[in-house]
């Protein structure tokens, strides 16, 4: 039997309770859409769709000559599928996980670390994190996309603090007052003193009283709302984000998260890159997100889950941008105007957009040297290439594998044109 080099996968969905519920989530669309074997239950929570071989959730072949092979064990048997840059950088491994995520309730306050610190926490605390890799990661926008990400401007966060009393309690003047000092010489944060002196403001207040700070949140909520309620415009202070965050996580320090980070809405087609050691949050609508193959986070609010403060507060780079600086800068692939490249800093992963106008008969997806997964969001095509007898039938939700070096021919079946999104290994 020959060795296919594209066919189709089944992909794991993770009903995590900030997902959508239903047939509102996006996940569960695409995953009912590309198997039809899928159940979808209207009152579950549907959050993310996991593409690659995370031990957590691998994807399967859903071939019937290799129907119930794990993508994981397939790599394993034929390393060559990834190409030759990629096996040897990242030792016959394939190193992204691709996802698509749909979020109905604000993620954790959290970030991720580099790998030697991944390592390192690994190796000490086991049992906390229990995945020695790091986690750079990009959220690309399907729908509108709303999600913290990286400290605000020092000129922003005192304009906050002097602005909400109630958040400059729960800080603490005391804490406040080198970061008011250099916001009148660096009022953007760039200088090792700004950073210094944000790292020693955000510390001391994730680390002051749980209940000092509860109290302040009860005083800030009663007046937001109370002003909410006569119809006055709160959200040149945040308001609106405070209050929805005390609702999903009532009395989580978290929920003044947003006076010291970015809130950005991301358009369809727009992205964020999260490098190691910068906090974030994401908080509602759709994304495809693609990251190293690691699930490590470090977690310091809105959570019920472990959080651990003085790890989160240390690792931190204190980095200060507007949210405009924040959002990703696309490139169009020189040799195929149907392609959006998103390429972050990185080895291990990127993203190409592939984007069909309705009028697109067939179309040639071009052959890269590292394997690659494949999801389609919009439209219908049959798929064929060098490697495979029969035809493949592509429609919306439908995930495939492609080999390294293996182009793949597609027929349109439809007047929709068509979406898909590729990550890859831009080696």
């Amino acid at each position: 039997m020959s060795v296919p080099k594209v066919f189709t996968l089944k992909c794991v969905v993770m009903n995590n309770a900030w997902g959508r519920v239903g047939t509102e989530s996006e996940v569960a669309l695409l995953r009912q859409g590309g198997d039809e074997t899928f159940e979808l239950q209207h009152d579950m929570t549907y959050a993310e769709l996991w593409m690659g071989t995370h031990p957590r959730g691998p994807s399967i072949l859903s071939s019937s000559d290799f129907a119930g092979t794990s993508l994981t064990d397939w790599i394993k048997d034929h390393p060559e599928c990834l190409g030759k840059k990629v096996r040897a950088k990242f030792n016959d491994k394939l190193p992204f996980l691709f996802k698509i995520l749909s979020i109905n309730k604000t993620l954790s306050l959290q970030a991720h670390p580099n790998k030697s610190h991944a390592e390192q926490l690994n190796a000490t605390q086991p049992d906390k994190y229990v995945d020695d890799n790091h986690k750079p990661e990009m959220a690309l926008a399907l729908t509108p996309f709303e999600g913290m990400n990286g400290f605000k401007p020092v000129s922003e966060i005192v304009r906050l603090l002097q602005g909400i009393p109630e958040f400059k309690a729960a800080v603490g003047e005391e804490h406040c007052k080198d970061l008011f000092a250099v916001c009148k010489t660096d009022p953007k944060g760039s200088s090792d003193a700004a950073k210094a002196a944000l790292k020693k403001c955000f510390t001391a207040f994730m680390n002051r009283d749980e209940d000092l700070v509860k109290e302040e949140i009860r005083k800030l909520e009663k007046r937001f709302q109370k002003l909410a309620d006569l119809g006055q415009d709160i959200t040149d202070y945040d308001g609106d984000i405070f209050l929805r965050l005390c609702r999903e996580y009532p009395l989580d320090t978290g929920c003044f998260a947003s006076y010291f980070f970015n809130v950005l809405v991301l358009k369809p087609g727009e992205a964020m890159f999260l490098g190691p050691n910068e906090p974030h949050a994401y908080m509602s609508g759709n994304c495809v997100e693609c990251m190293s193959c690691s699930d490590n986070v470090v977690r310091a609010g809105l959570t019920p889950k472990y959080k651990d403060v003085p790890t989160l507060c240390e690792m931190l780079t204190y980095i200060t941008n507007t949210p405009e600086e924040r959002i990703f800068e696309v490139a169009m692939d020189p040799t195929d105007p149907a392609v959006t490249i998103y390429d972050p800093p990185i080895p291990d992963f990127a993203i190409a957009k592939i984007e069909l106008p309705p009028e697109t008969k067939e179309y040639t997806i071009a052959a890269y040297d590292s394997g690659s997964i494949i999801i389609v969001i919009r439209g219908a095509a049959s798929a064929s290439s060098p490697s495979i007898p029969q035809p493949l039938s592509l429609v919306r939700g439908s995930i495939f594998f492609v080999a390294a070096d293996e182009p793949v021919h597609l027929k349109l079946d439809s007047n929709e044109g068509l979406l898909a999104f590729r990550a890859y290994c831009p080696l």
